[in-house]
């Protein structure tokens, strides 16, 4: 007979008020994000800087492939580490990604070549693609039903919190008054690894997810975790918590192969791949494109001097963090596929009107940097809200994987060749070119809002288990009798 046991630790999470808990999991997971905008803008901001004789003496090509190289080990390691993410567990992958993040930047900052800085950012690209799918897992298993997506939007949009940072700091570390040219940007890297060892401290402290050792027979595991939360949280606050009446049956299943997981995707939640799919596409084309190459057109096209790059960096990262703040809470409310829509529809429009302005010379780089930072304040909630939607809609054991596989080829088709094809019309120097660029992502960006629109699930306020049941979840008409199930939960506690 297959074992089978009954639980109410979703309940139990989904029904707990916010609290120092909650917070620590955001703070211990969520400034990942913070690490990885860091480290992108400051590539971004020494885009020009790396192309000195007394730098990296890259050309403009060679910075669109690092680019490319830093994305293709993100889609390497999204597939590996997201699959061993549902296999091994939550805080095992996203422990073991941010030991491997800090090494990579660390040796960035001591690359004298093209070729050592492009491994250096393809391996910083393999420890953050296994980041996304591992903590977004994570955080969305953590937190409460009816906040989960403003919390889950506003730990992805941490990034542009990063990237101001990054911004801001690229003012000092470039300016060749305050350091030199071959030092300030090394400097850079290594002050990411600074920060990054006291995340690495404090992640000790996150427990590993209850929902994810419940789906892997390691019920009382889950019940102590659980537990020792709740006694903290009554003893804080000085209040009960409430009672929970909803249980949910399951059985202890063996971890899908990868191969099958994609079979389930395609098989039996086929709308929802198709969704997830046209989401992480269409947003990876349009941010990697543009951010990526964002100095390169303010030099090549606006003639902003290469160590000045930060100044215009800063206000752009700062409207794509307010977007997730101020906006994040109205997918709990307005709902995600109506604020997904929303975002993703103006972020193209506004795109389409800031393209036309620059193929007729209309913009200053000041006017330009105005209307990146009001597309992007939209694009960045809704691109967050695409990943919170993928983290949702798909089965416990398989949600990592899931994660990993939409990331990777969203990022694969829209990303890789974006940072690469725009640096290509960059060179051209025309105008008309970079324009057509525009155009298509923000053609793919309209297309998917509708896509959102009528595809789109309503996740807002619901359980996990409640968008999507649990592949190992028992239907009530072959639960085995009450007593019997039961007992075997009182074993599996033992």
């Amino acid at each position: 007979m297959t074992l089978q046991f009954k639980t109410d630790i979703p309940a139990r999470l989904d029904r707990l008020p916010w609290s120092k808990f909650h917070f620590l999991v955001v703070l211990a997971l969520g400034i990942t994000w913070i690490l990885d905008g860091w480290g992108v803008t400051i590539v971004s901001a020494l885009s020009g800087v790396l192309k000195d004789s007394q730098a990296l003496n890259l050309t403009d090509m060679q910075i669109g492939f690092c680019g490319t190289f830093y994305i293709a080990g993100s889609i390497l390691g999204a597939l590996v580490f997201g699959y061993m993410a549902d296999r091994l567990g939550r805080k095992f992958l996203f422990s073991l990604t941010l030991v491997i993040y800090l090494i990579a930047t660390a040796l960035s900052g001591l690359s004298f070549n093209f070729w050592q800085f492009a491994f250096c950012r393809f391996l910083a690209g393999c420890a953050i693609g296994g980041e996304y799918s591992a903590i977004n897992s994570a955080v969305d298993e953590f937190m409460p039903a009816r906040i989960r997506g403003q919390v889950n939007i506003l730990v992805n949009g941490s990034y542009w919190l990063g990237t101001a940072m990054g911004s801001f700091s690229t003012i000092f570390l470039l300016d060749p008054k305050l350091l030199p040219i071959n030092l300030g940007w090394r400097l850079a890297f290594f002050l990411t690894v600074v920060l990054g060892l006291g995340i690495l401290l404090l992640r000790r402290f996150v427990p590993e997810s209850p929902r994810w050792l419940i789906a892997h027979g390691r019920v009382k595991e889950a019940e102590n975790i659980v537990k020792s939360i709740e006694e903290k949280i009554v003893k804080s606050t000085k209040k009960p918590l409430e009672k929970v009446t909803k249980f949910i049956v399951m059985r202890i299943c063996k971890p899908a192969k990868f191969i099958d997981i994609i079979a389930i995707l395609f098989k039996n939640y086929k709308k929802r791949t198709y969704l997830s799919l046209a989401l992480l596409i269409s947003q990876a084309f349009f941010y990697n494109s543009i951010f990526f190459t964002y100095a390169l057109i303010l030099i090549q096209f606006y003639h902003i001097a290469p160590t000045t790059i930060g100044y215009y960096l800063l206000p752009f990262a700062l409207g794509n963090f307010m977007g997730p703040l101020l906006l994040g809470r109205f997918f709990d409310t307005v709902g995600r596929r109506k604020m997904i829509f929303l975002t993703y529809f103006l972020s193209g429009v506004i795109l389409l009107i800031s393209g036309y302005l620059f193929l007729l010379g209309l913009l200053t780089a000041v006017q330009q940097t105005i209307l990146w930072t009001i597309i992007f304040f939209f694009a960045s909630a809704g691109s967050s809200g695409a990943y919170l939607t993928v983290t949702e809609i798909f089965p416990l054991e398989i949600r990592s994987t899931a994660i990993s596989f939409f990331y990777a080829i969203g990022i694969g088709v829209g990303g890789v060749f974006g940072p690469v094809i725009f640096a290509s019309l960059i060179e051209s120097q025309k105008a008309v070119n970079l324009f057509y660029g525009y155009t298509a992502a923000a053609v793919a960006m309209i297309a998917a809002s509708f896509v959102a629109y009528v595809y789109g699930i309503d996740a807002e306020r619901k359980s996990l288990e409640e968008i999507a049941s649990p592949l190992s979840e028992v239907p009530p008409a072959f639960e085995v009798e009450n007593k019997v199930v039961e007992n075997l939960s009182k074993a599996v506690l033992q």
